[in-house]
């Protein structure tokens, strides 16, 4: 029998995944040296007894250079401080020693919190984690309990790849997601910045998002976004107008010298890049004449290609 992959994120909640990570002989429980008041007070809540769990101070924690999660309004904190100093942190932050400071794993927000209810002290789980591990573990904690828009999905997906030379199969086992989930969120940064945004911002949809990159052209697709937002289109009716919009260039010779798609056969075009996109699990343009033609299969890494070669039946 082939051994098991040491997966960190399949079907494990955060606590799970820092069990693993914690020191193999944490220090003996002390007391706790008494320290004076803190100008604002909250409920402290038990964690006593949890291996590797440790009181720090505020100041002496680092935000971590590989945060996922970028829009952290300040409503947002100041409810969760609302909630800190009625109730108590229910869940310690995540952190690891990195020389006379403590660097954030998980829990900026509450970190952040615990700033602006100028607590002293912090209640913090010490961990030991590679970058890589650290890196995947925030991510993890950002999907699983604080949620994220899916262009920060999609960017700390890329960071993983990009920075830890993981592939995008990798990072789909590493955070417990199929791999067509991760190909998907990583075609949202093909988007321009106006419609990244408009994406991180919930104008519009992923589905929206998947329609529109079927327009080549950035300006277009901007344009059309902008009148999908106006109107409030739903994704059926974006699809509609997106097909429209190729018919008028096609029809109008803008896009007639790359493509001589007749507009009957533009809706065929796009029902079968649907399904070959939906059968690989990566985007596929199909670029039809009547004479010639060719199929363009998009893949994220050597693990995505791997991935498609095998759907094709190719041996590498």
């Amino acid at each position: 029998m082939a051994p098991k992959k040491n997966r960190l994120g399949r079907g494990l909640g955060i606590g799970g995944l820092i069990a693993k990570a914690a020191p193999k002989n944490p220090p003996a429980a002390t007391a706790p040296a008494k320290t004076a008041a803190p100008a604002s007070t909250a409920p402290a809540a038990q964690h006593q007894g949890i291996p590797g769990f440790i009181e720090i101070a505020v100041t002496s924690v680092v935000p971590s250079p590989t945060q996922a999660r970028q829009d952290i309004t300040p409503n947002e904190l100041q409810e969760l401080a609302d909630s800190i100093r009625a109730e108590g942190l229910l869940q310690p932050i995540v952190v690891r020693k990195q020389g006379d400071k403590y660097q954030l794993i998980a829990g900026e927000r509450r970190w952040r919190a615990f700033q602006i209810l100028k607590l002293k002290t912090i209640p913090a789980r010490l961990t030991t984690a590679s970058d890589t591990s650290a890196a995947v573990l925030g991510l993890i904690e950002n999907l699983q309990r604080e949620g994220l828009n899916p262009i920060d999905e999609a960017q700390g997906y890329a960071s993983l790849i990009r920075d830890f030379k993981l592939t995008a199969e990798i990072v789909a086992d590493r955070v417990g997601k199929k791999r067509p989930t991760i190909a998907n969120a990583l075609r949202l940064l093909q988007l321009d910045a106006e419609l990244q945004g408009y994406v991180a911002t919930n104008r519009l949809s992923v589905g929206h998002a998947k329609v529109l990159l079927g327009v080549d052209d950035a300006a277009q697709r901007a344009l059309l976004a902008r009148r999908v937002i106006a109107e409030a289109l739903n994704v059926r009716d974006t699809e509609l107008l997106v097909q429209k919009h190729k018919h008028a260039a096609a029809a109008t010779g803008k896009g007639a010298a790359k493509n001589k798609t007749a507009p009957a056969d533009a809706a065929t075009v796009a029902t079968i890049e649907r399904k070959l996109t939906s059968h690989f699990g990566s985007r596929v343009a199909v670029h039809h004449t009547a004479k010639k033609g060719k199929i363009v299969i998009e893949y994220a890494g050597n693990g995505d290609l791997q991935r498609i070669l095998e759907k094709l039946g190719v041996e590498a």
